[in-house]
């Protein structure tokens, strides 16, 4: 990596501070058959704190997707990640009744999670008083990322195509959608079956929010190739950007921890490149004089070998 472009990851990305965290942080939650479990992680100084909320793919958990929550956090944001009920670390049995409605709780989760603010950021000493609570974002990896979409106004159809309830909230003010699959038309039978809550909708989908696609990602639930993850960016409306990643694959270079065994295209420069995207966006969403986002695609459109490609509406 050339002396140049470091300092430019630098100026967009901003320098790093030190991060405290704490976990788990509970949230009473007696309607979901235990209770919430978050982590919290912040920057150990700095007032007017924005927040993302961060939902993890099938199995992880709080634990997961360091590369990414550490770094947010590093370069000024508080992280927040709950703990969802299909976690490995819970161990929920298949035939658990709450199994079918988990796509529900976990949006209910990242709700708890808003409506717990004060109890989340009293639980890091220092940390009370400190967060933005009108500058919110939401992210997610594959099914985290369906999850995040529903606060962000995305809905989910019946079988009769029929957009389910408005699970959008006004306190998400922007959003990062890592992998999310894309319309319901060409899943496989066994998707079809099996994830009847993977037919969204993304026409009331009108908050901010950057997408994050591989286009060498071919998802066994779906019988089209990767342009499927591109759907969320085509198919909504408002304000919207797309990065799509060259020769990325579904764990997009290793977002969801370091020397994960389920990563298939490990690439640390690809890894670096959403870190930094990420972190842009976020800052000129949650704060519209920011220039961070402009500076960061313009840095990806004059990179001489670009790692993938900006489009935004």
């Amino acid at each position: 990596m050339s002396d140049s472009k470091t300092a430019n990851e630098q100026k967009i990305a901003g320098a790093p501070t030190t991060v405290v965290s704490a976990k788990p942080v509970v949230l009473s939650a007696p309607d979901r058959g235990e209770d919430l479990q978050v982590r919290v992680s912040a920057p150990a100084t700095g007032d007017n704190l924005p927040v993302i909320v961060f939902s993890h793919g099938f199995g992880w958990s709080m634990n997961g997707y360091a590369p990414l929550a550490d770094f947010w956090a590093a370069r000024g944001f508080v992280v927040l990640q709950p703990t969802h009920l299909d976690s490995r670390t819970l161990g929920l049995a298949a035939e658990d009744p709450r199994t079918p409605r988990i796509w529900r709780f976990r949006i209910e989760d990242l709700t708890r999670v808003l409506d717990g603010l004060d109890i989340l950021e009293a639980s890091v000493p220092g940390l009370a008083g400190r967060l933005d609570h009108d500058r919110i974002a939401v992210a997610g990896h594959s099914w985290g990322a369906q999850t995040a979409s529903t606060l962000l106004g995305a809905r989910v159809l019946d079988s009769d195509g029929v957009p389910g309830k408005d699970m959008s909230d006004a306190r998400v003010k922007a959003g990062v959608l890592l992998a999310l699959t894309g319309l319901g038309d060409d899943l496989t039978p066994f998707a079809a079956e099996n994830f009847p809550f993977m037919r969204p909708s993304f026409d009331s989908m009108t908050t901010s929010a950057l997408i994050v696609a591989g286009d060498n990602d071919q998802s066994h639930l779906s019988t089209r190739g990767p342009d499927w993850f591109t759907d969320p960016y085509t198919c909504s409306p408002g304000s919207k950007s797309l990065l799509t990643l060259s020769g990325a694959e579904h764990s997009l270079g290793g977002i969801a921890g370091y020397e994960v065994a389920e990563t298939t295209d490990e690439s640390p420069a690809r890894v670096a490149l959403i870190q930094q995207l990420t972190t842009a966006f976020l800052r000129s969403a949650l704060h519209p004089e920011d220039t961070s986002w402009r500076a960061a695609a313009t840095a990806l459109d004059e990179d001489p070998n670009p790692l993938g490609k900006l489009l935004s509406k």
